[in-house]
């Protein structure tokens, strides 16, 4: 089986999207559960970043060329994130920090898997424009488990911008830190 999905490009990122779309429902549900969310939020993204198991950092978006680049380039990002957030008057949350904690790993493992995994999967089979739009529309249909129908536009914009970053700039780093500030944020 390995060797299928080493060989054959479109199956690795079709069965890539199908674990990544089991782990964001698993997860979704399991935070329905009194008491589970800490853990559903841990586990999933845990879950999630084992997606990149096997990619070299640097085809996933990690390599430490660039470094403080990269970083300045995420709180850029989290900025336009957070513009609509800003917006609204007293709209930030306050995570208690178990919750804040494991917001933030499953912020990193869903890039790791999306941006990361997933892109390059993509990339293989269709070149960098269908990475962005594929990874956008999984992004979506896995928030769509989760969120109303009316956010669906800024969570597909959102993985539409850290997506074009993704290709642009062949960096993962950025979208991490922009996902977890605005993950904390919101």
């Amino acid at each position: 089986m390995l060797a299928v999905l080493r060989t054959r490009p479109a199956v690795r990122a079709a069965v890539l999207a199908a674990y990544i779309l089991l782990v964001e429902y698993a997860r979704t549900l399991s935070e329905q559960i009194p008491y589970a969310v800490v853990p559903a939020l841990a586990i999933g993204g845990a879950a999630l970043a084992l997606a990149a198991w096997g990619w070299p950092a640097e085809r996933i978006g990690l390599g430490t060329t660039r470094l403080a680049t990269r970083v300045v380039g995420g709180l850029a990002l989290a900025v336009v994130l957070l513009i609509p957030t800003a917006a609204r008057v007293g709209a930030m949350a306050s995570l208690p920090l178990d919750v804040a904690l494991a917001a933030v790993l499953v912020s990193v493992g869903e890039e790791i898997a999306f941006r990361g995994a997933l892109f390059a999967a993509l990339e293989d089979v269709g070149g960098g424009g269908l990475a962005v739009v594929g990874t956008t529309a999984i992004w979506t249909a896995a928030h769509a488990l989760s969120h109303p129908p009316q956010f669906l536009f800024a969570v597909a914009a959102a993985g539409l911008l850290l997506g074009i970053w993704r290709m642009a700039f062949r960096d993962l780093v950025g979208p991490i830190i922009a996902h977890v500030i605005a993950d904390l944020a919101l």
